[in-house]
């Protein structure tokens, strides 16, 4: 295996390790002046308890820790700090942290803040996250800041706006006799469904999202709050720890055929992959996606450009092509279907969006002048009448649950997803995985049947629906928001990207765009990558091979933990081929014994900067797989 950080996440920059907090039943992890990974009996309770303080542009900051103390018992345990965040302007809010934790199953995390100068924010104060893997759906009790207590339900389908308003506590089975409430105080607290941005939780957070945003914190003015959990019931013993037995991988039944895979081209990197058309065509998508967008100066050469592209690769081709809205929406549309004549550039489809869709519209916000999606969509019929039509949004499932698009109208639906909106956190990014089934299943609860594609989705943001830009990032730092990620170059991204194949195709979809060719968000190194610049990066060989399943019948895979994500995909010439991703930081063993029996398997394996092979005859029945590792077998 490999242990060098660069190889895994493109960066030496290690995340801070966390410190295990235990008082009995009870323990979290306490990383950054947070709580992570709260459990009791070995069951997550709470996904995190965090005290967070955010920009205008929706950034978090990152608070300088100061005076920290923490100590432990059998019995219970106490954490004490300072720290502070200072804007760009030179204003600053200080705060001290109290977390108590015993082993009777109460938990408080206590919070004074005092603005030294008046402090802008979008949000200052305590998010709660509880988990969506066996919740959703379930029942829980929620108390309102008037008194009053309902019995109700966690979503199932992800819900646009907030289940739960005006909150003041919430009270959920952890496990059969065991309940845990999580009270809240010093604000009004409010849920949202932060499946909506892949997330992999429900977030209740402090001040009502109708209320102002920024606002100001006043000078001198202090502030408290605090979040006490009482988990009650059950047995007090801990649960044995888990983890050392193999993950063990059997087929299933079969399903739909595999998607096409899809790589995005901007027109500024045509040249880019021209250069580097050898490898485009060992990469071997099925599918190109022109971006297009007048409003960034795009015209006649940009599509000249995607016309060099295309007839150099000629693979099927959509035009993503953003409607600026600006003047009449026949003569915008037809004069860019006038210039794609006149540059020869053939397209088999065009997805069509308004460029003012990109941007969010919160709770409470003014939707921004658009026309009707109607007329947008009627447009785009007259000047394209002879190519497949799409719709949906350029920017995330969020919009696309909220402003619900006439799919009638449409040949097919497509939306984006990001996993770095809220956090950017190792940890945060892997598990938004968890949340990509819910996002399918609630599209197509909205859209039925009707054809479906996602992407480009990327751990680097492309562009922020939720701030005036994307964060820059020329530091190579795990930031929310940023328009660069450096674990898109490590190993990292091989296994996140075939986590994410693996966790969408069920929904039968037709196109999957998980990159660009080259660029920042692309699948070519450039200088300073663990891989050499112009070469593959690792998440080359995670698009290759799941381009090279696209058109194969979907193998259901049945995985013993969640630990490594699986997909499998069987030939028309009755071959079965499976890539599997360890989706973690540890070591995991794999059993694939039953994925190999019987057939002549090969198995390759990308841990690092070189892949290990196994011939046939020479397969193991049990793989190891390193951190982050990613496997073809078949």
């Amino acid at each position: 295996m490999t242990a060098d950080p660069f190889l895994l996440y493109g960066t030496r920059a290690v995340e801070a390790e966390p410190v295990r907090l235990r008082a009995g039943p009870l323990s979290a992890d306490f990383v950054n002046g947070n709580l992570r990974s709260i459990r009791h009996g070995g069951i997550e309770v709470l996904r995190a308890i965090a005290y967070i303080v955010r920009d205008r542009d929706w950034g978090t900051y990152e608070p300088v820790l100061a005076d920290l103390e923490i100590e432990q018992a059998d019995d219970r345990f106490s954490v004490r700090y300072s720290a502070s965040c200072e804007a760009p302007g030179g204003s600053r809010l200080g705060f001290r942290a109290t977390i108590e934790g015993h082993a009777d199953g109460r938990l408080s995390f206590d919070v004074g803040a005092l603005p030294e100068n008046d402090f802008e924010t979008n949000r200052c104060g305590f998010c709660i996250l509880h988990p969506i893997a066996g919740l959703a759906g379930s029942p829980v009790k929620v108390e309102h800041t008037d008194g009053t207590i309902v019995d109700t339900k966690l979503p199932l389908l992800i819900d646009p706006w907030q289940p739960f308003k005006d909150m003041r506590a919430i009270t959920h089975n952890v496990r059969p006799g065991v309940s845990a409430e999580c009270r809240m105080e010093g604000d009004v607290f409010e849920m949202e469904d932060q499946r909506n941005w892949s997330d992999a939780s429900y977030k209740t957070y402090v001040r009502p999202l109708a209320l102002p945003w920024p606002y100001v914190l006043p000078a001198g003015q202090p502030m408290r709050q605090t979040i006490s959990l009482r988990i009650t019931g059950g047995s007090k013993e801990t649960a044995a720890a888990t983890g050392a037995e193999p993950v063990r991988i059997e087929p299933g039944e079969t399903g739909a055929k595999l998607p096409d895979v899809g790589v995005v081209i901007y027109p500024e990197d045509v040249e880019a992959a021209l250069d580097k058309l050898p490898l485009l065509k060992r990469l071997g998508p099925q599918q190109l996606l022109l971006h297009y967008d007048p409003t960034r100066g795009h015209g006649l050469d940009a599509l000249q450009a995607h016309a060099r592209l295309i007839a150099a690769y000629p693979a099927a081709t959509t035009l993503e092509c953003v409607v600026a809205c600006a003047g009449g929406l026949d003569a915008e549309l037809s004069g860019v279907a006038e210039m794609v004549r006149r540059a020869g550039l053939r397209l088999d489809a065009i997805a069509v969006s308004p460029s003012v869709d990109r941007q969010s519209t919160p709770p409470g916000s003014t939707w921004p002048d658009c026309p009707p999606l109607e007329d947008v969509y009627a447009a785009a019929r007259r000047a394209f009448p002879d190519l497949r039509l799409g719709g949906g949004m350029f920017s995330y499932f969020t919009e696309l649950n909220r402003k619900r698009v006439p799919a009638g109208a449409l040949d097919f639906i497509t939306h984006c997803t990001c996993p770095i909106v809220h956090a950017a956190d190792d940890l945060s990014v892997m598990q938004s995985l968890e949340a990509l089934p819910f996002i399918t299943g609630s599209t197509r609860a909205i859209y039925g049947a009707k054809p479906y594609r996602i992407g480009p989705s990327t751990i680097p943001m492309r562009q922020n629906p939720y701030g005036g830009a994307t964060k820059d990032n020329s530091g190579g730092q795990r930031i929310a928001m940023a328009n660069r990620d450096p674990r898109h170059a490590g190993l990292f991204a091989a296994a996140w990207t075939i986590g994410y194949a693996a966790r969408v195709v069920p929904a039968g979809l037709e196109m999957l765009t998980l990159s660009s060719f080259t660029g920042s968000f692309g699948l070519l190194a450039a200088a300073g990558e663990p891989a050499e610049e112009g070469t593959p990066r690792p998440i080359f060989h995670a698009v290759q091979g799941l381009a090279a399943l696209a058109g194969h019948t979907h193998v259901a895979v049945r995985l013993s933990d969640d630990r490594v994500a699986a997909l499998a995909g069987h030939s028309p010439a009755g071959l079965t081929t499976a890539w599997l991703a360890n989706i973690t930081s540890d070591d995991v063993p794999v059993d694939i014994s039953a994925l190999v029996r019987g057939a002549p398997a090969q198995v390759t394996i990308w841990d690092g900067a070189e892949a290990r092979r196994f011939g046939p005859g020479t397969v193991p029945g049990h793989l190891a797989m390193p951190a982050y590792a990613i496997a073809r077998v078949g």
